[in-house]
């Protein structure tokens, strides 16, 4: 089987070039895509943020310039064989594709899926920090194991987010 890797840098020695190589840097996965996704590769789709936890789970945040590309769709493939290409390269890491948006409440929103956001509001004297509320019976979801998928999204939208059961009845047209 032959592995890819990301070129971090290369260093001119005295014993010739040292090339510096990781499988575990952000920027493979973001390459893996630009192969795997013509969409991509051509700048239809861009790339907003990726972040990782090597191994185990991945988000990247895309945005589509052309409004009749989904950006989603574009980067999952036809059921699922583009993501799960790139899961596969990566030792079966899983990949959350989400949609990336200039408002960041609407971004947090995005990110936090699979989990269903009900409500979300700045916290007030807190320059970046969000309070999001969830269905009760999707708040294990929203945080994820040991608080990996909450871990992710504050670091892939770089705000803090503080995430709640809601608890209120909804609305029609609420949520």
């Amino acid at each position: 089987k032959t592995l890819k890797f990301y070129v971090l840098e290369v260093r001119k020695t005295t014993k010739g070039p040292k090339i510096v190589v990781s499988r575990t840097h952000p920027g493979l996965l973001k390459r893996l895509f630009e192969l795997e996704v013509p969409e991509v590769h051509d700048g239809v789709v861009e790339i907003k943020a990726v972040v990782r936890e090597p191994g185990t789970r991945s988000k990247v945040a895309v945005y589509s310039n052309d409004p009749n590309v989904d950006p989603i769709g574009a980067c999952v493939g036809a059921k699922g064989a583009r993501v799960q290409a790139i899961s596969r390269e990566l030792s079966g890491e899983r990949i959350d594709v989400v949609v990336w948006d200039p408002d960041p409440l609407i971004f947090i929103a995005n990110a936090l899926s699979p989990a269903k956001v009900i409500k979300i509001e700045r916290i007030e004297g807190e320059e970046r920090g969000a309070r999001v509320w969830v269905p009760p019976e999707q708040l294990s979801l929203a945080i994820g194991r040991e608080g990996q998928n909450a871990r992710l999204v504050a670091r892939l939208t770089g705000w803090r987010i503080d995430i709640k059961p809601y608890e209120g009845e909804l609305d029609i047209g609420e949520g």
